[in-house]
């Protein structure tokens, strides 16, 4: 099981503010599970599409697209914040 948390703008999009899943072994990265949720889900990869700018993080820790992910990860994904 993967969990994956929404915040800001991506969260009112899809509606939900995270989702636990469990998706295939071929999904090794952040950007596959990204590609992988939009196809399960039209509202997420609808909220996905309207929010091409995310900030990520593994395990609280910033990442990448291409970070790799484990059993038991927690990914969040945040539009970038501005503001003064």
């Amino acid at each position: 099981m993967i969990e994956v948390k929404l915040f800001a703008a991506l969260r009112e999009r899809a509606g939900r503010d995270s989702v636990t899943v469990s998706p295939p072994p071929s999904v090794t990265s952040v950007f596959q599970l990204l590609d992988w949720l939009a196809g399960q889900d039209a509202q997420l990869a609808a909220a996905l599409a309207a929010t091409p700018r995310l900030m990520i993080a593994v395990n609280e820790m910033l990442a990448s697209e291409d970070a790799s992910l484990a059993e038991g990860d927690v990914v969040a994904l945040f539009p970038p914040v501005t503001g003064g």
